[in-house]
């Protein structure tokens, strides 16, 4: 199965996210896989009995300990798991927004409840809606679509490159007088290129947003993803770093943008205590949404962020020394990584010479019990059933019923570079609490199928 017919197949059925992960994960070839090499079944039969337990599993909840149990305890203990009131004194998501943004090294942040939340909440901050347009990579989450449709303006897909994320050369030529922001989605643990990206948007009056939702704790040049652009959102659903189940959070140096956003997430009131950060208001009162977060998760996220450093040292050290041990394969590349110290190191990428060399390393790997599969975590939207048919809320929704929306067309034609890039490269998971004598397997592993199949 092709990565047109994954997310056709995925249109047509009702899935739950997670569904859709695994189904995409396993959508290889169900033909026996036919290596001329015998050394190599030697070598996996030999091995099958020393092989270990390779599960990278959820990475935030392996850290939980007594800290996130005692700052839960404290909310319970105060019964107040309202953020603004209660029987006690609720500090927790206060405490958290504080923290979050020094960490980050922006002025504001807010928390909320998902990164799908943040996305609105930082797009209602940069005042996009009906006439603009944003660009978004084709591959990418379909929150990054659906904030741009829920505003009334219009979603324009630039192309992936080998980063993975969005290619700053076609961000630039799907720019128009109507291009209001563009989304940097720092995909699946790697930052995107932002030199190139800043320059182009700064250049051409463009807003950037970027979405660290996969990314938290990256960096690039030494700047915490999130503080480069406008306005920064993250996620902190089980799949993520940090977590706290479901949660998110927007950030800015921008006092209108965090007003504007704090105002969106709060039914479109301020409080005092955003203002005594942002300063006097400057945002009338407008319709909002209700996206506030609660002590319980301020709590979790409180503790969660106080290991996020080691969280990431551990991962980073696993995966460089996977890369390190695959990259002298001969003629092998891996994924351009624009600021390898920026990788959170969630995992490691390496592409085939096609999609049928791609499907047979997967498989193979995965035979082995090495976590490999297709790039996952995200979708292939423009050719998504809902996205090629413009489907809304509503049939007079504006995004797609202005003359630019009546005109535009998404499909495989829309993202031909993404679609061959997708069909090449093999994702391989990397665990926080991997072994040396895991790295070295998943090290063997790689290099043995590799080499048979170049």
């Amino acid at each position: 199965m092709n990565a047109e017919n994954i997310i056709k197949t995925a249109g047509n059925h009702d899935f739950t996210r997670r569904e859709f992960l695994s189904k995409s994960c396993l959508a290889l070839p169900g033909s026996a896989l036919a290596l001329n090499s015998q050394k190599l079944r030697g070598q996996q039969s030999t091995e099958s009995n020393a092989m270990p337990n390779i599960d990278p599993g959820y990475i935030g909840p392996q850290f939980f300990d007594e800290r996130e149990e005692q700052a839960l305890m404290e909310v319970l203990e105060s019964r107040s798991p309202f953020r603004y009131w209660g029987q006690g004194k609720p500090t927790k998501v206060l405490r958290f927004e504080e923290k979050f943004a020094e960490y980050m090294g922006a002025r504001f942040a807010l928390g909320v409840t998902s990164g799908t939340a943040a996305l609105d909440c930082a797009v209602t901050g940069l005042g996009i809606g009906p006439g603009d347009e944003v660009i978004v990579p084709a591959y990418t989450w379909w929150s990054d679509y659906t904030c741009v449709v829920h505003a009334g303006a219009l979603p324009v897909f630039a192309d992936i490159d080998r980063t993975l994320n969005i290619d700053p050369k076609d961000f630039e030529r799907k720019i128009t007088p109507r291009t209001k922001a563009v989304i940097a989605v720092h995909l699946l643990g790697t930052p995107c290129d932002m030199d190139p990206i800043m320059q182009i948007a700064r250049k051409q009056g463009v807003a950037v947003l970027e979405d660290c939702a996969q990314c938290v704790g990256g960096t690039y040049h030494g700047k915490k993803l999130g503080s480069i652009g406008d306005v920064g959102i993250y996620s902190f659903q089980v799949n993520k770093v940090m977590t706290s189940g479901e949660g998110g959070a927007v950030v800015t140096s921008s006092p209108v943008i965090y007003e504007r956003a704090a105002r969106f997430h709060d039914m479109g009131t301020i409080r005092t205590l955003f203002l005594d950060r942002s300063g006097p208001s400057q945002v009338q009162t407008f319709a909002g949404e209700n996206f506030r977060m609660n002590e319980f998760t301020g709590a979790v996220l409180g503790a969660q962020l106080s290991k996020l450093d080691i969280m990431l040292a551990k991962l980073r050290a696993n995966a460089n020394t996977i890369y390190d041990g695959i990259k002298k394969l001969a003629d092998i590349r891996l994924r351009h990584r624009p600021d390898p110290e920026g990788d959170i190191g969630y995992a490691v990428f390496f592409e085939m010479r096609d999609k049928a060399a791609r499907d047979r390393c997967i498989r193979e790997l995965r035979q082995r019990k090495v976590p490999a599969s297709t790039m996952t975590g995200s979708v292939l939207l423009p050719i998504a059933e809902s996205v090629i048919n413009k489907r809304t809320r509503h049939p007079d929704w504006p995004s797609f019923n202005s003359t630019e929306g009546k005109k535009i067309k998404y499909g495989p034609d829309s993202c031909r570079q993404t679609l061959e890039i997708f069909d090449r490269f093999v994702q391989m998971r990397v665990g926080a609490k991997y072994t040396e004598r895991i790295n070295n397997y998943i090290v063997d592993s790689i290099s043995q199928v590799y080499t048979a199949l170049a």
